[in-house]
């Protein structure tokens, strides 16, 4: 009996060790994975670092994200190939920036006139289809499609006044691929240069501005210090961008850690969602480094006008571009007989 009593007290002093033990090979085991966003440090800040940190904080130990921010890997036109071939294992950015090889590239970033606020954009994939249709194409090319979100609208932040579609001829602007191709039919130059580069190409004359983003991101990134105007007008409500992860690294990610990483990711929406909008209101209203200029509705009216021949000239590419189209066309018509506040006016 006192031989029993003691191999079962040895037992019991033993058993937290033994309870502790799989933490330790956890530790040792660890997934790590490199990510690079299409931002830089600054914005990366706001839109890509909030979903790392939640991860690396809540994975205890199993899951480690090492982030990385616009270029420091690869340059960004070269995300998908390097998350392709394993260089990089998770990206945030919008398809067209990354030159996605499926038909989706042009309808990331900012497709003309698709969206007019940012709560567009999770309506179209959750509500529209857009969700299946990228889950679906990515899965042919080897990567996983995890979320889309939105973010800013693409206003214009210049050196030189903007009044008129007139003042929009030569102006040199740094802007997304599918944006430049739009605007170059009102004499707007697209100049494509690394991310980190475009305020010192204002400063050197390389650059007149830049198409990217809201009032936010020019006040965040630096770009208000070196233009002097912002122009109200856009051309389309919400960046369109997306996490991705290689296929076969999700595939190998344990399904508690893919639920993290999921919810890591829609907490990083909401978070962008109240940034953003709340952003471009403030900045507008209070903001004191750059002046806003408008081109009269019915002057912009024509590169809105131009925007519809352009979604035609989009869906004659192919089937899948013609549904994606036609998707963006039912939204918009279901928005523009809702009226305000769904639709500017």
């Amino acid at each position: 009996m006192t031989n029993r009593r003691s191999f079962l007290r040895g037992a019991a002093l033993a058993a937290p060790a033994a309870l502790a033990s799989p933490a330790i090979v956890r530790a040792q085991d660890t997934i790590k994975w490199r990510f690079q966003t299409y931002a830089g440090a600054a914005l990366g800040e706001h839109v890509t670092k909030p979903i790392i940190d939640y991860i690396n904080s809540a994975a205890n130990g199993e899951l480690e994200i090492e982030l990385f921010y616009a270029d420091q890997i690869v340059p960004t036109g070269e995300l998908f190939q390097a998350m392709q071939r394993g260089t990089i294992d998770g990206v945030h950015s919008d398809d067209d920036s990354m030159a996605s090889p499926t038909p989706l590239r042009q309808f990331g970033g900012y497709f003309p006139f698709a969206t007019k606020h940012i709560l567009d954009v999770p309506v179209l994939f959750n509500q529209y289809g857009l969700a299946e249709i990228w889950d679906a194409e990515y899965e042919k090319v080897g990567v996983k499609w995890l979320s889309a979100a939105g973010q800013d609208p693409c206003n214009f932040n210049t050196k030189k006044e903007i009044n008129s579609l007139a003042d929009l001829d030569g102006l040199k602007l740094y802007t997304f691929p599918t944006a430049g191709r739009f605007l170059a039919q009102f004499g707007v130059v697209p100049v494509n240069i690394p991310y980190e580069d475009a305020e010192v190409a204002v400063q050197t004359g390389e650059l007149d501005g830049m198409a990217w983003s809201g009032i936010t991101e020019d006040y965040t990134v630096g770009w208000a210090e070196v233009t002097d105007y912002f122009l109200t007008n856009n051309i389309s409500g919400a960046w369109i961008g997306s996490f991705f992860v290689n296929q076969q690294r999700w595939a190998d990610l344990p399904d508690h850690l893919k639920d993290l990483v999921m919810s890591a990711i829609e907490a990083g929406h909401t978070y962008r969602n109240q940034w953003y909008w709340g952003g471009e209101a403030r900045l507008r209203a209070t903001g004191d480094k750059l002046e806003l200029r408008t081109v009269p509705a019915d002057e912009w009216a024509q590169v809105e006008e131009a925007a519809v021949n352009f979604w035609d000239e989009i869906a004659e590419e192919g089937e899948l571009q013609s549904k994606i189209v036609s998707i963006f066309r039912e939204y918009n018509s279901t928005i523009n007989k809702a009226g305000p506040p769904y639709t500017n006016g």
